[in-house]
């Protein structure tokens, strides 16, 4: 490979303005500086970014690229380290959590193989999304709102918009449960709302409590080990429960988590010109990601394994939801040095409010990418979270009267993000597979195929998952003859998506789909 020229010396130009950048910007969450007014496009995105840089080895930000791969680097690593664990907090918001302990009740350990390999397909389309970023400087809201026409690009913001609602209302939801837990009932569950965004700060603390406390759950009921591996290595699934290994799937792969991935990962300053070190942080942020999903993948397990174990094959396995769940392991395993409701009290606080950041940053990137804002901070932030926040607190006051009816809200949520999902997977397969917008960085063929297909797997179950539901959930002849307009026009939108670029493999793509959806009409 030929090398690039070397930049041995620097320009004054580009120096004084770096560090007029540099100088009015304040940490981030991530400790990447924030945009200066001049180039505020969204709060954790930043063109004066994380330096990666090893004094021990010589490299800095103005080394030429790299003739061959350096070395592997733990203190390289930690640098990479941060965007991966954010993202994967979208794999443990309330909504998954539900759909954990409810496949624990309901299947028992049967379904943790799904689980390992949904959570293995959702790490695929994260890597993808995380590689469009490195690749390009450019995250994939903004590189719709170029590949698209105007229509099609606003139509993509809108259901990102939408999918990113069901999601923040599904965190308050959660949060509030928690709250109202780990405060003996003494507050009411709309007072959740307040203070749901100020504890973004302790992000990593969340995280940490999130893991201990469902870890201790798990330790203080012992699931089988045995059961519990048999469960991993042996592929097993029945009629009765299809609607879970359904919700394993849809749960894991988040339509917002798919944007805010790919904006995520240019908080650190990498040249997409410099072939060498696009693929070097390529490869940390792939074991970042793969780490940060492990640990994911391993809290998911701790909560379905301790539900499969106290309410398999009872007759309080088809009534549990969020809302029943602390009580119902209360007055299973009780107390022991803390009382147990209170362990998933603060991992269901955790959950709701670490998945609250994902939500924040995300509604900035889809906004400000698909519309193009160039808007202050603040009155940006206030504009996109409003979008958000209000219809989360309007729904939380109506359902406050009535918490049973919260477990329904949430399937219906889920069924939101589940229509949600191909406006989020066929844009990025899309994209990164055009050689005009990702240059060498393009997929393979076989890595298309397999992604591809994927995204074709995740859709026909979700697909599934609607059917199943409006079949049963909707009544009356003009409420039918609305669906099924929804419902053909949401078809077409797929369809020129698929054939919207000649270098898409639509014929490969729709002949899976096309026999999934045979399968399920069969």
């Amino acid at each position: 490979m030929t090398s690039l020229p070397r930049e041995d010396t620097a320009d004054p130009e580009k120096e004084e303005e770096a560090h007029r950048l540099l100088s009015s910007q304040s940490p981030s969450p991530l400790s990447s500086p924030p945009l200066s007014d001049a180039d505020d496009e969204v709060a954790y995105e930043s063109r004066e970014k994380i330096l990666i840089s090893d004094p021990e080895s010589g490299l800095s930000e103005s080394d030429a690229d790299y003739l061959t791969p350096p070395p592997f680097s733990w203190k390289k690593l930690w640098l990479f380290t941060g965007p991966g664990f954010l993202m994967s907090i979208a794999f443990l918001d309330p909504g998954n959590l539900e759909g954990d302990l409810q496949a624990g009740a309901i299947a028992g350990y049967s379904l943790l193989w799904l689980l390992m390999w949904a959570t293995a397909m959702g790490l695929l389309i994260q890597l993808l999304s995380a590689r469009v970023g490195v690749a390009t400087g450019r995250h994939l809201a903004e590189l719709c709102r170029e590949e698209y026409p105007y229509w099609a690009s606003l139509l993509l913001w809108f259901m990102a918009e939408l999918a990113l609602i069901g999601a923040d209302i599904q965190e308050v939801i959660g949060s509030a449960i928690a709250i109202k837990i780990l405060s003996r009932g003494v507050l009411p569950l709309w007072a959740g709302n307040y203070g749901v965004r100020k504890l973004e700060a302790v992000f990593a603390v969340l995280i940490l409590a999130m893991g201990v406390s469902f870890a201790w759950m798990f330790a203080d009921t012992q699931p089988s080990g045995k059961e519990l591996l048999i469960g991993l290595l042996v592929p097993k699934i029945s009629s009765r429960t299809i609607r879970q290994a359904v919700g394993v799937v849809g749960c894991v792969i988040m339509p917002h988590n798919v944007f805010l991935h790919s904006a995520l990962v240019q908080s650190r300053k990498i040249d997409p010109k410099k072939e060498g070190k696009v693929r070097e942080a390529l490869k940390y942020y792939s074991i970042e990601s793969s780490a940060a999903l492990l640990v994911s993948f391993m809290i998911n397990v701790f909560v379905t394994t301790v539900f499969a174990k106290g309410f398999y094959g009872t007759n309080k396995a088809d009534s549990i939801g969020l809302v029943n769940a602390g009580q119902y392991l209360q007055e299973k395993y009780g107390g022991g040095l803390m009382p147990i409701l209170y362990i998933w009290g603060i991992g269901l606080l955790a959950a709701g409010q670490s998945s609250t950041i994902t939500g924040t940053y995300a509604g900035q990137f889809i906004m400000g990418g698909f519309l193009n804002l160039r808007l202050k901070k603040w009155l940006r932030a206030l504009i996109t979270r409003s979008c958000a926040i209000v219809p989360t607190i309007i729904v939380a006051l109506i359902f406050n009267r009535s918490e049973a009816s919260l477990d329904v809200l949430n399937e219906w949520l889920n069924v939101l993000q589940s229509v949600q999902i191909p406006f989020a997977l066929i844009p990025l397969l899309t994209l990164v597979s055009k050689e005009q917008v990702m240059g060498i960085f393009k997929i393979g063929p076989t890595l298309e195929r397999v992604a591809w297909t994927v995204a074709a797997l995740v859709m026909v179950i979700n697909g599934y998952l609607l059917l199943d539901f409006f079949l049963s959930e909707v009544n009356g002849v003009l409420f039918g003859f609305v669906v099924s307009t929804a419902t053909a026009a949401y078809v077409a939108f797929i369809v020129y998506l698929i054939s919207h670029r000649s270098s898409t493999p639509s014929t490969w793509f729709n002949l899976i789909l096309s026999k999934g959806y045979a399968y399920i009409e069969n």
